[in-house]
């Protein structure tokens, strides 16, 4: 792979970029490892031997790589993506801050042909918008009509800090102590809890639950109607969803699992016994979507639902984020 450049890579998405990039055996010459803001010496781990310096994006010449990542904030990518592509580099951007701009929203293996021929700038779905699409490859031909879907998000989504304090928050409820100085990042208590309310409220809904609305009709088109209902739950890495899915056409549901079978980074284990499915205990570090409890939705027409549960950063979000870096490699 030519030079790519990964910016926020101390936590999430963009660790796992790393990773990714590690275990396709990138060169650390190639990669280059960005924050917004790095203190002088900090450095990040790089597959089993190796080590980046964690640069400062403050002055950095971007025409030093061919391709970049921004796994930021929108904040951060609105004011550093203008600065790649004026150097000529190729951008993919998972902070969302494109999304609006003309940029194609790519999950590889359902919509890549968007994207076009000298194409510089991408941008792609949040790792629990491509969890729950990528499944859906399998049932493209029946023409999805509408998606209603529940989320059960690990306080990864948030960050270290989110994680820490559901660790802290465990310990001092096991500890009789109080929890008064460890409810910082949630507004109710997480431990032992569950929280509905994911990103900052628009209205009735969430940013969480919007994402799902505006991103999964970018990648399938507008026609589709969406409801997401996101949850936070007591786990520190994954996302667990419920998805109903309802189509124009009628479906099989035996139809639905073979083709689902032959999606690559898709397993499917669902076994109608006790245990014959997989949890979020199962995919810590897993590279695959893993689907169960698939079955007919008979309070539909043409309606089926299944539960479905990833290491969402890496086995969605950083995973479709090399596919998609591939993808631009190959345009040069």
């Amino acid at each position: 792979m030519q030079k790519v450049a990964v910016i926020g890579v101390e936590e999430g998405v963009g660790r796992e970029v790393l990773n990714l990039l590690a275990e396709n055996e990138v060169k650390v010459k190639d990669v280059v490892a960005l924050e917004a803001r790095s203190a002088l010496g900090n450095m990040i781990s790089y597959g089993e031997d190796d080590e980046l310096d964690v640069l400062s994006l403050d002055g950095f010449d971007f025409s030093k790589v061919k391709l970049a990542v921004f796994a930021t904030s929108a904040e951060v990518a609105k004011k550093y993506i203008p600065h790649a592509l004026k150097a000529g580099v190729k951008v993919v951007d998972a902070s969302g801050a494109s999304s609006e701009g003309g940029a194609p929203m790519i999950v590889c293996g359902i919509n890549e042909d968007k994207l076009q021929k000298g194409q510089n700038l991408v941008s792609v779905p949040s790792s629990e918008v491509s969890q729950m699409l990528l499944p859906l490859q399998a049932v493209k031909d029946y023409k999805i009509k509408r998606i209603v879907v529940s989320t059960y998000s690990a306080t990864s989504v948030y960050g270290r800090p989110a994680m820490d304090e559901l660790f802290n928050q465990t310990r001092k409820i096991f500890m009789n102590d109080t929890l008064a100085d460890d409810q910082n990042v949630f507004h109710k208590q997480i431990a032992f809890n569950v929280i509905p309310h994911i990103g900052e409220f628009i209205g009735e809904e969430t940013s969480g639950e919007w994402s799902f609305n505006t991103e999964t009709k970018q990648v399938l088109g507008g026609d589709v109607k969406v409801h997401a209902n996101c949850a936070i739950i007591p786990a520190f890495i994954g996302s667990a969803q419920y998805v109903n899915v309802e189509c124009d056409e009628d479906v099989d549901v035996a139809d639905v699992r073979e083709k689902m079978k032959k999606i690559k980074g898709v397993v499917v284990f669902d076994k109608q016994v006790d245990g014959g499915y997989v949890t979020l205990h199962d995919v810590q570090g897993e590279n695959d979507i893993y689907v169960s409890r698939l079955r007919q939705d008979v309070s539909v027409e043409n309606g089926f639902s299944f539960w479905c549960v990833a290491d969402s950063q890496r086995a969605a979000g950083a995973k479709n984020i090399i596919n998609v870096l591939h993808l631009l490699a190959k345009q040069n």
